[in-house]
């Protein structure tokens, strides 16, 4: 493998691949950065920060400049492309404002079992009913990062998923979560409409004592 260079954002943020990310850049070093990557082929990285800088996180390409403001800050659009190794960090990097880093790309493998994903597309969409989001889970068009952001995991939890390489962990992973998180729901959908008949009028027998 290659090692590429890669100028630095660090951000308390997990982004998966194919997510679109929309940014306010207003720190000095980070308008630096913005401006010699548009003079380049506008690719950057998102490092995430937990309670460190970890070593994990994802290449991003900038899409559009949506707004400059008169005191020189910005509104970006992004994608994100793919998953990162950080080998070797800089802060700031040789001659710039800004830190970067030489990072490993993702071989990622994608190869998920018919039987588990199905599997997945249950939990999702009774996740989704439960929570009463009116999405709609279109299967073959979902991965393990479609709605990631929408489950409830946690940041941390977050950073487990981008870091596992195949698919089919990524899958388990979800699912993991999805059959404890379910339960819990379920139990509150009955709490609520036990509540709910409580408010109404009842016509009870009379007891004969």
């Amino acid at each position: 493998m290659i090692n590429e260079t890669l100028p630095i954002f660090p951000l308390k943020l997990v982004v998966f691949p194919d997510e679109r990310l929309n940014l306010h850049i207003f720190e000095p070093r980070y308008k630096q950065l913005l401006a010699d990557i548009q003079k380049g082929d506008g690719r950057f990285g998102i490092s995430v920060y937990l309670d460190k800088l970890m070593p994990y996180g994802s290449e991003v390409v900038l899409e559009e400049v949506s707004k400059v403001y008169e005191d020189g800050r910005l509104d970006i659009k992004t994608k994100v492309l793919r998953v990162y190794e950080l080998v070797k960090f800089e802060n700031p990097l040789m001659g710039r404002e800004y830190a970067g880093g030489e990072v490993v790309f993702f071989e990622n493998d994608n190869v998920l079992p018919n039987n588990v994903y199905s599997e997945f597309m249950v939990y999702l969409k009774e996740f989704f009913r439960l929570i009463g989001e009116p999405v709609k889970v279109l299967p073959l068009l979902v991965n393990s990062f479609t709605w990631t952001h929408k489950i409830g995991l946690t940041l941390e939890e977050e950073y487990q998923l981008l870091v596992l390489r195949k698919e089919v962990q990524r899958v388990q992973f979800l699912i993991n979560h999805l059959t404890k998180v379910i339960p819990i729901l379920r139990e509150v959908e009955r709490a609520k409409q036990r509540i709910q008949m409580n408010g109404h009028f009842k016509a009870l027998d009379a007891l004969d004592f």
